[in-house]
C-alpha cells in the first residue's frame, strides 16, 4: 500500500503540475520556462539535502541516475510544457497516460518483472481510458493541430524509460531522494546547456507572473518525481507505472474548475471509468 500511496500522490502532483503550466506558458514560452522550473526543484533537493541520508553511495546506480537525468526530467519537460501550449492539459496528460505500456513491456524485457493478467487488463483499460479522455478533448474548440500529437507521445515514451532505468538504479541503491537529486541536477544542466551545444539561439526571456507559475510548476514536478521514486523502491515498474499514468484524472479535474471549455462530456465520463476502474484492478491484485 505504500507504493501505491506513493504512486497516487506522484499522479496528483504530476496532474496539478499541467494545469499551472497551462497558466505559465500565457507568459512565457516553453525553454525559458524549463529553466525556471528545474532548476527550482533542484534548488529544493540541495537545501534539503543535509537533512536525507545520503549513505551507501553507489557508483553504477548515480550513473544510471544521471543518465535518466539529461532526458527526465529535462526533455519530458520541454516536450510536456509546448504539447500543454499547443494541445492542452487535458489532451497532453491523456497521451501521456501511455507511459505505463512503455514502462512495463521493457520492465518484463528487461528487469525480469513480467506482468500477471490482472497487471496487463488493468493497465489496458487505463490506456483505454487515456485514449477516451484524447478524443474527447481533440473535438474540442482550440485544440491544437493533430500534428502536435508527436510531442506528448515523445514525452510518454521517455517517461516510461525513465521509469525503467530508474527502477534498475534503485535496486543497485534503494534511495528515492538521492535518485530525484542527481536526475534534477543533471536535467538543469541539461536544460542550460542543449540550446548553446545545439547552436540554436540561447535568449532566455523572462516574465515575472511566468516565472511565478513555473516555479510553482517546478516545486509540483519536483515532489511528483520524489514520490514516484519512492513508489518504484518499494513496488514493481507494473504496478506504480499505470497508476502514475492517472495524473490526467486529476488535471481533468482541476482543469474543470478553472479552465474554460474544460467540460464532463460523455467520453471523458467513460474516460474516467476506464481509468479509476483499471487502478482499483490494480490495488486489488
Amino acid at each position: 500500500m505504500h507504493s501505491i500511496a506513493c504512486a497516487l500522490t506522484a499522479a496528483a502532483l504530476f496532474g496539478g503540475a499541467l494545469v499551472t503550466t497551462y497558466f505559465a506558458l500565457k507568459h512565457m514560452d516553453a525553454l525559458s520556462g524549463a529553466r525556471v522550473s528545474i532548476p527550482t526543484a533542484t534548488l529544493l533537493f540541495w537545501l534539503a539535502s543535509p537533512f536525507q541520508d545520503l549513505s551507501g553511495w553507489h557508483g553504477a546506480a548515480a550513473a544510471i541516475f544521471s543518465i535518466v537525468g539529461i532526458f527526465f526530467p529535462a526533455a519530458v519537460t520541454l516536450l510536456t510544457f509546448a504539447a500543454n501550449r499547443r494541445l492542452g492539459p487535458a489532451v497532453t496528460g491523456s497521451i501521456g497516460s501511455t507511459a505505463p505500456v512503455f514502462a512495463v513491456l521493457g520492465a518484463a524485457l528487461i528487469l525480469g518483472e513480467p506482468p500477471g493478467m490482472q497487471d496487463l487488463a488493468a493497465t489496458a483499460l487505463i490506456v483505454l481510458g487515456a485514449t477516451a479522455l484524447t478524443r474527447a478533448g481533440s473535438a474540442e474548440t482550440g485544440s491544437g493541430p493533430r500534428s502536435a500529437l508527436w510531442l506528448p507521445w515523445s514525452a510518454a515514451g521517455l517517461r516510461g524509460l525513465a521509469q525503467l532505468l530508474s527502477k534498475l538504479g534503485l535496486t543497485l541503491w534503494p534511495n528515492p531522494f538521492a535518485a530525484a537529486l542527481v536526475g534534477y541536477s543533471l536535467s538543469a544542466i541539461a536544460v542550460w546547456a542543449a540550446p548553446a551545444m545545439s547552436g540554436r539561439s540561447n535568449v532566455f526571456t523572462i516574465n515575472r507572473r511566468g516565472a511565478a507559475w513555473f516555479a510553482v510548476t517546478g516545486m509540483m514536478n519536483g515532489g511528483a518525481v520524489l514520490f514516484m521514486y519512492l513508489a518504484l523502491a518499494s513496488g514493481p515498474v507494473y504496478q506504480v507505472a499505470p497508476i502514475v499514468a492517472t495524473y490526467p484524472l486529476f488535471a481533468l479535474a482541476l482543469s474543470a474548475l478553472v479552465l474554460r471549455g474544460e467540460t464532463l462530456n460523455t467520453e471523458r465520463v467513460a474516460g474516467v471509468a476506464l481509468t479509476v476502474g483499471g487502478v482499483m484492478l490494480l490495488v486489488a491484485r
